[in-house]
């Protein structure tokens, strides 16, 4: 396969990639449970942990990241700068992202995505990725809610990618669209924070 055909080739498995609905998977073999009618609906990790366990949650957050990471490290290695993420990784990683978040199989309804956003940007990113984590962290900390500590995450990866990357790399265009998506994805939890009425972890 030639050089201009690895890197759309790479954009299609990221996507495909990403779109393997693995929180769903994992709790219908597992737990006999099918998370899109439990719950918020959501076949992330947060979900199936509180529908299935939080051993499940906890390995579909570890299988939603590495959705991201593999892509972006393939690409990496075939097209990439050495010391530079190019915009093919950038691009599967994104793709990726897409995935998870419009699957095929499920009618185009699936995750939010902040999972495999983190692990897009620990391959892509890590010091941007470390940023999110932290954000997330303080977040969660200080306010037990897990969309807030999202939306955190991804507005800090956005701003730490600008800082490292600028405002042209496609790093950080990749960064800001995700953000995008992560904010009208999560657009149910915004209203229900503005309210007052988001669920915080361990009540109710």
């Amino acid at each position: 396969m030639t050089s201009p055909a690895l890197g759309p080739a790479f954009v299609v498995l990221g996507y495909l990639l990403g779109s393997v609905p693995f929180g769903l998977l994992l709790a219908r073999l597992f737990a006999g449970v099918d998370v899109r009618r439990t719950g918020s609906g959501n076949i992330g990790a947060t979900n199936v942990a509180r529908a299935a366990g939080r051993k499940l949650g906890l390995m579909t957050l570890f299988l939603d990241a590495a959705k991201g990471v593999i892509p972006v490290v393939g690409a990496s290695a075939f097209l990439g700068a050495p010391g530079a993420p190019g915009p093919w990784a950038a691009a599967a990683g994104f793709a990726a992202f897409l995935g998870h978040v419009f699957p095929p199989w499920l009618g185009f309804r699936g995750g939010k995505g902040v999972a495999t956003s983190f692990g897009v940007f620990l391959a892509l990113s890590p010091w941007a990725a470390l940023a999110a984590l932290a954000a997330f962290t303080g977040s969660y900390l200080a306010t037990r809610i897990v969309s807030v500590s999202s939306l955190a995450g991804a507005a800090a990866c956005a701003a730490a990618s600008a800082t490292l990357h600028g405002a042209s790399s496609p790093v950080t265009w990749t960064a800001l669209a995700i953000l995008l998506v992560i904010v009208v994805r999560h657009r149910t939890n915004i209203r229900r924070i503005l309210r007052g009425e988001e669920r915080r972890v361990g009540k109710g």
